[in-house]
């Protein structure tokens, strides 16, 4: 597919904002898939290319977190494997679906995954660490290997969906699931990534130049001292989701 200077007026702008609405409020992906959409890509080389920004600034995050001894990494192991099983399957499925089956499951998607993003009253903080028992490592196997396969095949929301499964079923505190959630998701991340390179779906300098304007945004909004950051974030979001549900129904 041809670059234009268009898709890059459009892409990059939006995934700054992406970067700044998750830094402080959570649910960048939400915007940073739609806006490939809006730049006129199809929707496979959109979900590719979205990876290979996204892979780029969880790599980040994921530093982050091991750096304050905040993943488990005996508990993370097995889980890695599931995400890796996961995500290839998602990645496959959604190489192997029509552009139009693609157009339809989207519609629902994003509507469905921007819902528990924005719902924090489905996270459930007991403050606890990561316990290395045996229902921990199946809920983290499981929820790896089923949110991996949403992961491969879209996206967005992937961080909370991970999460809240953490926090609901593992019994985990907000801040062990995180790290756990985002060792998976880079995993997630660059395993579906390496399947869409291969599929020569990526459009490498739109999804680099992408990535560097993801993590500006993301440092300008984390620098911020923003109390109201999430009541931002919010219509942010489900101004960009309408927006696109428009341009679906209409294109």
């Amino acid at each position: 597919m041809q670059l234009t200077a268009k898709m890059f007026l459009i892409v990059c702008p939006m995934l700054f904002l992406a970067g700044f609405v998750d830094a402080i409020g959570g649910g960048g992906g939400l915007i940073s898939l739609p806006a490939y959409l809006f730049a006129g890509l199809p929707i496979h080389t959109t979900v590719a290319t979205n990876k290979l920004s996204s892979a780029c600034g969880t790599s980040l995050a994921t530093g982050r977190f091991i750096r304050h001894g905040l993943i488990d990494f005996k508990l993370a192991v097995p889980s890695v494997i599931c995400a890796i099983a996961g995500s290839s399957l998602g990645a496959q499925l959604s190489m192997r679906m029509s552009e139009q089956v693609m157009k339809y499951v989207l519609f629902v998607a994003l509507p469905v995954a921007a819902f528990f993003v924005l719902n924090k009253n489905l996270f459930q903080d007991s403050g606890g660490e990561a316990k290395e028992d045996r229902r921990t490592f199946i809920v983290s196997a499981v929820a790896a290997f089923v949110i991996g396969i949403y992961d491969g095949f879209y996206g967005p929301g992937t961080g909370t969906f991970l999460i809240i499964a953490f926090t609901v079923f593992a019994k985990m505190g907000i801040r062990a699931a995180n790290g756990q959630a985002k060792i998976i998701n880079l995993t997630t991340n660059v395993t579906s990534l390496v399947i869409f390179l291969i599929h020569g779906q990526v459009l490498i300098p739109l999804g680099l130049a992408a990535a560097a304007c993801n993590m500006a945004g993301n440092y300008i909004g984390a620098g911020l001292a923003m109390e109201k950051g999430t009541k931002i974030a919010r219509p942010v979001i489900l101004f960009v989701l309408a927006l696109l549900l428009i341009k679906i129904v209409t294109s």
